[in-house]
């Protein structure tokens, strides 16, 4: 019976081996193809037996399917395969082939569109065993190539793996991949290095080093996988660098404003569809940032960041206006925002919301900025509140420190509207003005007024200047009792004996004290009038009368100051300010105050030098402003002298500049021009 048994196993061993096992192609197939659930196939040559006791294993043309739903028809094919395979590793699952000559192998990797199934995992059930690889004392491999395929992150990569000789089961070298691809419609470049070939190939540790190109970006990716195919809960040291941070988030379909030159470093850790980068680190441009940031890659693709500043430079704080921050670092405010559209000498930009982009990912950001640097506005702690979920961005709350007030606002732009709708409500609460206009020719020493105010704006429009262009609503700063240094010509106060002082000497000998003041406009279709501009101060009453347009950014004001005692040498008239915002002009000698100086010169020649003076007398009879509407931040209706009579001065809220309020044809032929466009 052993001998019978003995006979037989010689005799099988002789037959596979005299005909090397050619007949057993199509068993094999069926074998294999059982395992793995797909078709696989032997188009050439075809051998299978003991030589003489080690397990020979020669494939042409060998090819295993894909399943159904993906783009190739094949997982993996190879023009040659010759192997020699170590039997009982057969039996105890723990394969060893004693040598591998692979040639021109190729492998095709893909995740179906709803990312519950992939290529490589030999199951009709979701989550089957993926395919491991077998420890290989010597092997040589040549050719091969890999590609991968995700839809969900509409990536696409082909690669090349560089050829491997390896004897004793070790390589002895890094094995480097390069290739190229294709990742949200952007091409990119990478290469990567396993350093550890040898711990691979016996299932140790992979030290993987890896550097990509994209959209004029550098990434760089480091860490060491527990298999070669196993990046999910491995941290990765990442760091970034390039010329603008916008570009590389633009890749996976994020759209953030444009930034200066960055450089970044954090820990990636993936888990499912969730890529966590912690302990971020950093400059953008001449900031820091730190802090953590989340992408979900799911049905719609969510971002949430924390993110902490210690300085951002006020150039690097453009971009969230519209403006290009290096074109601001090198050319200007004006440069940046015609470079967005905008006409010459406009300051608004005109570069759009990246609408469709807006209305596919969704973001949640918290950010905390310790300081600002900027040469004139003295800001800190600013704490901004980010939400952005299909297509409606906020931010809100929004909240600084300015000048040792607080500023808090809430701005909404909300794009599944066409156009865009726009709100904008900013509110400041009591400021000083010496440390807010510091910078602006105010004196802080000595200067104890503070100022208040709330702006609040509806519109429509796509960009910034779309959207003021067409807004509606109220602009109201209010200035409480304090008082007032200023180191130049104070412009509204016309009386001539101080103003030739304040115009040449550097400060004041007495500071300009003010009871209560205005600086109010409503704002229709894009035009603010003033409603009003009044100032109440112990020596004058000014007002200001006129406006200015968002959409062409042209000034039409004027300023008068009326005495309440009299004087010699008063102007009493308007003082003019024009241009644009970008170049306001004032016109001090106005042709009122011309027609005075013509008037004085007149009475000179025909009476006496001092009757010269009687032009520019102001018998001081402006009347005190009722400060309670005044603080209110009321409009010109509601405006009251002290003995509570509706004030005549200061207009009806239109941008007439007479003091009637009422709108001359000549100028208002003119303000059509300058605040409408319209020839």
């Amino acid at each position: 019976m052993v001998l019978a048994l003995v006979g037989l196993i010689v005799a099988i061993w002789l037959v596979l081996y005299i005909t090397k096992g050619r007949f057993l192609r199509h068993p094999f197939e069926r074998f294999v193809g059982g395992q793995t659930h797909r078709p696989v196939r032997v188009a050439g040559d075809f051998q299978l037996y003991f030589a003489p006791f080690r397990i020979k294993f020669v494939a042409e043309q060998m090819t295993i399917a894909n399943p159904d739903w993906a783009t190739r028809p094949y997982l993996f094919q190879a023009a040659r395969i010759d192997t020699r395979i170590a039997p009982l590793s057969l039996l105890w699952g723990k394969r060893h082939l004693y040598w591998l000559d692979l040639t021109d192998g190729a492998v095709d990797l893909e995740w179906n569109r709803a990312h519950t199934a992939n290529t490589w995992t030999f199951s009709a059930k979701k989550g089957g065993k993926p395919l491991d690889f077998p420890r290989i004392d010597t092997a040589t491999v040549r050719g091969t190539t890999v590609r991968y395929r995700d839809p969900r992150m509409q990536l696409l990569a082909d690669l090349k793996v560089d050829d491997i000789r390896s004897t004793d089961a070790r390589i002895g070298r890094a094995v480097g991949v390069e290739g190229d691809g294709l990742v949200r419609g952007t091409p990119f470049r990478v290469t990567a290095r396993l350093l550890a070939p040898d711990a691979t190939v016996n299932r140790g540790k992979n030290e993987l080093v890896m550097r990509a190109w994209a959209a004029h970006n550098v990434l760089d990716v480091s860490g060491t996988l527990p298999s070669i195919a196993a990046i999910e809960g491995v941290p990765l040291q990442t760091r970034a660098r390039g010329r603008n941070l916008s570009e590389l988030l633009g890749i996976i379909g994020v759209a953030i404003p444009n930034t200066r030159t960055y450089r970044l470093k954090a820990q990636l850790v993936q888990q499912g569809q969730v890529y966590s980068f912690t302990r971020m680190s950093g400059v953008v441009g001449a900031s820091d940032v730190a802090g953590t940031l989340k992408i979900t890659n799911g049905e719609r693709l969510h971002l949430d960041s924390q993110l902490s500043t210690k300085t951002l430079d006020i150039i690097d704080a453009a971009p969230f206006i519209g403006y290009n921050p290096d074109i601001v670092a090198t050319k200007g405010a004006l440069a940046a925002a015609r470079a967005t559209g905008a006409a010459p000498q406009r300051i608004l930009p005109e570069a759009a919301l990246p609408i469709a982009t807006m209305q596919r990912f969704d973001a949640d950001l918290k950010w905390t900025i310790a300081r600002v640097r900027s040469r004139n506005l003295p800001i800190s702690d600013i704490d901004m509140t980010l939400d952005l979920e299909r297509g409606r961005l906020a931010l809100s709350p929004l909240t600084m420190a300015m000048a040792r007030g607080n500023v808090a606002a809430d701005v909404v732009f909300d794009t599944r509207q066409r156009p865009a709708r726009d709100t904008y409500d900013i509110r400041l609460s009591p400021t000083p003005m010496g440390k807010l206009l510091a910078g602006y020719g105010v004196a802080e020493a000595g200067t104890t007024g503070t100022i208040k105010g709330r702006i609040q704006l509806e519109g429509r429009g796509d960009s910034i200047h779309d959207s003021l262009s067409t807004a509606r609503g109220r602009i109201a700063f209010v200035m409480p009792h304090g008082q007032l240094w200023t180191r130049n010509v104070q412009l509204a106060e016309l009386d001539l004996g101080t103003f030739v002082q304040k115009m040449f000497e550097d400060k004041l000998k007495k500071p300009v004290e003010v009871n209560c003041g205005l600086i109010g406009f409503t704002v229709r279709n894009g035009v603010a009038a003033a409603d009003p501009i009044l100032i109440d101060t112990t020596k004058n009453v000014i007002v200001g009368r006129g406006g200015f347009s968002f959409r062409t950014e042209a000034v039409d004001l004027a300023f008068r100051a009326d005495g309440k005692k009299f004087s010699l040498f008063s102007g009493q008239s308007p003082v003019g300010v024009g241009g644009y915002f970008a170049a306001p002009k004032l016109n001090v000698i106005s042709d009122q105050l011309l027609g005075r100086a013509g008037a004085g010169l007149g009475l000179a020649l025909v009476a006496t030098p001092l009757a010269g003076v009687l032009a520019f007398v102001d018998v001081g009879d402006a009347k005190s402003a009722a400060c309670g509407p005044v603080l209110s931040g009321a409009t010109a209706q509601a405006q009251r002298t002290t003995k509570g009579q509706a004030r005549d001065d200061v207009g009806h809220g239109t941008t007439a500049k007479d003091e009637d309020g009422k709108t001359t044809g000549g100028e208002k032929k003119s303000q059509r021009k300058k605040f409408l466009g319209i020839f």
